[in-house]
């Protein structure tokens, strides 16, 4: 319990300094709130755009689509918001030894690297996913129970997990490789299959993406489960992965964290 309490308010003092340094760039923050919004706002213009020539992908109806990919952001924007700064700054203070300010920090190393910093223009932008899936839900006639969005909560949480494991592996490369420039590229072009349904995917790419990679069972997941109600083999599926995902990205890190060589050294 002493543990936790200590992670907790470490983790508030962080957000405070986040807090503080956003109010002092506001302009700063509300540019790339917009670009956010602005990328948002695209994305569902092109499901729109595409709508307007089919009344189904993969028997899924616009406003499912909809619901889908609001979802899919919905799991993003926390992860940009709550992890994406600290963990994009690893790599490049594991590689210019600045990883010892981490180091020397009362925490557990991968905490406090991935928690160092809140970047509010994604949460912000969560509110606008968050809205996006209720309209859909709304059009869609769809009635869930405090029980349902709780599911739904928890379903959103492990997809952040299954995200923020990812992102923790990719950027350990630089324990091993004296750059990894692209990963955040590579990483973006991998999770936009998470706006698809599970039902486009056949062949070897169900294998790929549904199975190996779980980038469309995050967003599909949660999604299903208003849209249809609770569904165990989905609900098993993500926690597996969850569980799965987050211990190989810990041990990963770990074994980085060996050969880590210090600035000092």
């Amino acid at each position: 319990m002493r543990s936790l309490t200590l992670y907790l308010r470490i983790w508030l003092a962080s957000a405070r300094y986040s807090l503080v340094r956003a109010t002092m760039f506001r302009a700063d923050l509300a540019i790339w709130a917009f670009v956010e919004l602005l990328w948002i706002t695209v994305n569902v213009l092109m499901v729109v755009v595409i709508y307007q020539h089919t009344r189904t992908v993969a028997g899924w109806s616009e406003y499912q689509m909809l619901l889908l990919v609001g979802t899919s952001m919905l799991i993003q924007r926390f992860l940009m918001g709550f992890f994406w700064s600290g963990i994009f700054e690893m790599g490049r203070n594991v590689r210019n030894g600045m990883f010892d300010f981490v180091l020397a920090q009362p925490g557990d190393p991968l905490f406090m690297a991935s928690t160092r910093k809140l970047e509010l223009d994604g949460l912000l932008n969560s509110v606008i996913a968050a809205g996006l899936v209720a309209y859909s839900a709304a059009k869609l006639g769809l009635r869930p129970g405090a029980g349902d969005l709780a599911l739904y909560a928890v379903m959103v949480a492990c997809g952040v997990v299954i995200h923020y494991s990812a992102l923790v592996m990719a950027m350990s490369l630089a324990f091993w490789i004296t750059s990894s420039q692209g990963v955040e590229g590579s990483y973006f072009t991998l999770m936009e299959f998470s706006r698809l349904p599970r039902q486009a995917f056949g062949g070897v790419a169900s294998v790929v993406f549904v199975w190996v990679l779980p980038v469309v069972v995050v967003s599909n997941a949660p999604a299903n489960l208003l849209l249809h109600g609770f569904d165990a083999r989905w609900a098993l599926a993500l926690l597996a992965a969850t569980l799965a995902w987050f211990a190989l990205a810990v041990m990963i890190f770990r074994l980085g964290l060996r050969r880590y060589t210090s600035a000092s050294s």
